[in-house]
């Protein structure tokens, strides 16, 4: 089949085979490799994307599904060559570990803050409990959203100055 996909703000066009999954078409079609490949069931939540801005697993959507429709993965973060404030917070406060749930995360936390832009530790834990970090006890992580909160926080504030 053939299909468009626009993939961090770039249309790309394929013929895909219909069963192909979502992560397979971004990392073997188009080589964005920073969306991870896990478990295949959905439940680890490392090939997590945004599919028109709502994170999805990836390994449990077909790409012909993503056909006509926005997909933001973790390549598409990053602006102009400035990361994104969710980004900076897992620099910031360690909330990398070993770096395989991270980009899932990274699009979860975005997803999050565009929601609830000052979210408690209970929201943040309850956003991110679709995806298992094996690293850690999740307290860099929820303590690296808290920070890009803050900080996208203080931005805000200064740009209405």
């Amino acid at each position: 089949m053939r299909i468009t996909v626009s993939v961090n703000g770039q249309p790309y066009t394929r013929d895909v085979e219909p069963r192909l999954l979502l992560v397979h078409f971004l990392r073997d079609e188009l080589g964005l490799t920073g969306t991870h490949w896990g478990c295949d069931t959905s439940n680890c939540g490392v090939c997590t994307v945004r599919l028109d801005g709502v994170p999805v697993k990836s390994c449990t959507v077909l790409a012909v599904m993503a056909d006509g429709h926005e997909v933001t993965t973790v390549e598409g973060l990053e602006r102009d060559g400035e990361l994104d404030v969710v980004q900076k917070g897992f620099v910031e406060c360690h909330g990398l570990q070993c770096g395989f749930c991270t980009p899932g995360m990274l699009l979860t936390a975005r997803w999050l803050l565009e929601r609830d832009p000052d979210p408690d530790e209970g929201t943040i834990r309850e956003a991110i409990s679709g995806q298992l970090c094996r690293c850690t006890g999740y307290e860099n992580i929820v303590r690296s959203i808290r920070w890009a909160a803050e900080a996208q926080a203080r931005t805000d504030a200064e740009a209405r100055q």
